[in-house]
């Protein structure tokens, strides 16, 4: 219920402020004009809405296999998505050594999981069903549509911010300085709203554990999961990270802060066996975490939670 709270209250944050915008800024830039850049921003974010499940499928080379050629990927999908309600998305495997897996489709209709060719050989089938169960809960929950609905916001900002401080000079010279203090706010407010959609990326992600938990799947295994993740991403080369800079808000974590992430999980592997049992979650549960402003900082700046956190967020879900 906290969750969702917060997830209503940044939705009317965020909408709160495109409202004041489109009130202050259309009057003072010319109502013509500002729709104008409203409308060429909608018409990207459907461009991309549309075509953004092809580029994801061509960056990380998918794969769409049958049920013939994966029968126990296709089987732990189709139950998980049963019990979530929605249609079995399609499977598919990615041909890259990175371990993770991700979902993505425009609707319900047109969902897909996929996992890479990494992630099959390092998690046992509870750890990665719990994973599966993540990435339908994203499916089940429509995340993807409402973060590409809302990143319109800060672009819409950012052009307007492009348009009175980089672009049109005799335009700029005729405002004067309102003209050059509307950039300034629609700059700012860019920052504040960017930083605002990072956020709701982040609380995708519990809501994303949680639906995992509510499929069945023990919150030990998807701690266990991730932790195998941070260390496997730890041990892939940087040119395979680099290539899936762009794409890491859909993955189950971070790969570019998988070093970082490995000093803090230490401290959950009690018997240092390289997996989290539920004794170990349980443990964790009554310890308290305190982040360095560094971490704090780079969570801030992240589409995914700060590791120690959201295993600490899973441990809640213990018996």
């Amino acid at each position: 219920m906290s969750l969702k709270i917060r997830m209503y209250l940044l939705l009317a944050v965020l909408f709160g402020i495109i409202y004041a915008i489109i009130t202050v800024l259309g009057t003072a830039m010319g109502i013509n004009n500002f729709y104008f850049y409203l409308g060429i921003s909608l018409l990207l974010m459907f461009v991309q809405y549309m075509i953004g499940p092809k580029i994801v499928e061509w960056s990380m080379r998918v794969k769409y296999v049958s049920a013939e050629e994966a029968p126990d990927l296709h089987q732990m999908i189709a139950e998980l998505a049963q019990k979530a309600g929605i249609p079995k998305p399609k499977v598919g495997i990615s041909e890259t050594a990175l371990p993770n897996a991700f979902a993505f489709g425009n609707s319900l209709k047109s969902g897909r999981v996929c996992v890479t060719r990494g992630i099959m050989g390092l998690l046992n089938k509870e750890e990665l069903k719990a994973v599966l169960g993540h990435e339908i809960s994203h499916l089940k929950n429509r995340d993807v549509l409402t973060i590409t609905i809302l990143s319109v916001i800060p672009m819409i900002l950012y052009r307007i911010a492009w348009h009175t401080l980089w672009y049109g000079g005799d335009r700029r010279r005729e405002g004067g300085a309102n003209t050059a203090l509307i950039g300034i706010v629609a700059f700012v407010f860019y920052f504040i709203t960017n930083l605002l959609i990072l956020y709701a990326s982040r609380i995708r992600e519990y809501f994303a554990d949680k639906g995992s938990m509510e499929l069945g799947n023990k919150s030990s295994a998807l701690a266990s999961a991730l932790y195998k993740l941070v260390y496997g991403s730890a041990r892939t080369d940087k040119e395979s990270l680099r290539s899936v800079e762009g794409l890491k808000a859909f993955f189950v974590n971070d790969p570019s802060r998988a070093m970082s992430e490995i000093r803090e999980l230490s401290q959950i592997d009690l018997d240092k066996s390289g997996t989290i049992d539920m004794n170990e979650l349980r443990a964790f549960r009554e310890k308290s975490i305190k982040l360095s402003f560094g971490d704090k900082l780079m969570e801030i700046l992240s589409t995914h939670p700060n590791m120690l956190k959201r295993i600490k967020h899973l441990s809640t879900y213990t018996l």
